[in-house]
């Protein structure tokens, strides 16, 4: 395992720094425009190194009996993803297309986790098994939202990792958190390439296999990775909410996402960037008291949401949309 682990560091550090050198020599950059929050052209498309360091390392474990096959067929479609979000990195796709990959690669995720399983309900569990779809797909289009500030997504992906893998000492978790930080070192501010829809929409997409299967093999309850995730999927979904409400094009770009709307204010994507370490360490002993008794499920949701409703509530204030 140490010598997987180490593999996979570098695996991920090598080719981000060969994927660099081969995007600036193509051009493959991402330019600014008026929803970016960068003010120079800069690489993009680097979380394919992520990927690839992922999976391979991910296919020594199902190779050495460390995964159970389930969840390694699970996390195959991921590949689509990513091959999907390369060619968008190059030259766009259709939303549509994209949304129709994402669908397929997620309901194929469900069927070999078994859809999504609750004891006590389980005459529902079909309903839970299409809840989780839609789910699915908000999550990985949800998590590529929230990649537009330096090291966001990768200090997300490995907070989240490290912290599930403390829970349940899975190996997985340990070469996801590797995989993405070999890649930050080149995605730190101020970043030298952006991860692209290559890594964030696969990135999503395996988060939320790994969280599904946890709960379904009654490993860890779905409520504690809702709780360690929250910090992305809270952003998204209040900013999707106001939105709506407003009735605004959905499929107009924009800048209203918190993170997005401190960086417009004057914060720096290194403040980003520390403020969410700050954010999940919290997220993280929550449920670390939780698991402990120390109170209930109910009130570390109730904790949860207060420690995500102080930083919007901030940037409501200051720097209103």
């Amino acid at each position: 395992m140490l010598f997987l682990f180490v593999f996979t560091v570098l695996m991920s550090f090598g080719l981000t720094f060969l994927y660099r050198k081969w995007a600036v020599k193509r051009s493959i950059l991402d330019f600014p425009n008026e929803r970016s929050s960068h003010l120079t052209p800069t690489p993009r498309g680097g979380g394919v190194a992520i990927v690839i360091s992922f999976y391979l390392s991910l296919i020594i474990l199902f190779l050495t009996d460390h995964i159970e096959n389930k969840l390694f067929y699970a996390l195959i479609p991921g590949l689509a993803l990513a091959i999907i979000g390369s060619i968008d990195d190059i030259r766009q796709i259709s939303p549509a297309k994209r949304l129709i990959v994402h669908f397929l690669c997620s309901g194929f995720a469900i069927f070999w986790l078994g859809g999504f399983k609750i004891s006590y309900i389980e005459h529902m569990n079909w309903l839970w098994s299409v809840i989780l779809l839609f789910g699915f797909v908000w999550f990985i289009n949800l998590f590529n939202f929230l990649d537009g500030s330096d090291g966001y997504a990768s200090m997300e992906t490995i907070l989240v990792s490290l912290a599930l893998w403390y829970l349940t000492k899975m190996n997985v978790f340990f070469i996801l958190c590797l995989s993405a930080a070999g890649f930050l070192y080149w995605n730190w501010p101020k970043a030298k390439i952006f991860m692209g829809d290559s890594g964030s929409t696969t990135l999503g997409y395996i988060l939320i296999v790994l969280g599904t299967y946890l709960h379904n093999t009654m490993t860890l309850d779905f409520s504690y990775w809702l709780i360690l995730t929250s910090l992305f999927w809270f952003d998204a979904s209040v900013t999707l909410f106001r939105r709506l409400i407003h009735m605004e094009r959905l499929s107009q770009a924009h800048k209203k996402h918190v993170y997005e709307r401190a960086i417009n204010g004057g914060f720096s994507h290194l403040n980003i960037l520390i403020t969410g370490i700050l954010i999940n360490a919290s997220l993280f002993v929550v449920c670390i008291s939780v698991l402990k008794d120390h109170f209930s499920l109910l009130t570390g949701s109730v904790i949860t949401l207060l420690i995500l409703l102080v930083p919007l509530k901030y940037i409501d204030r200051k720097f209103p949309s």
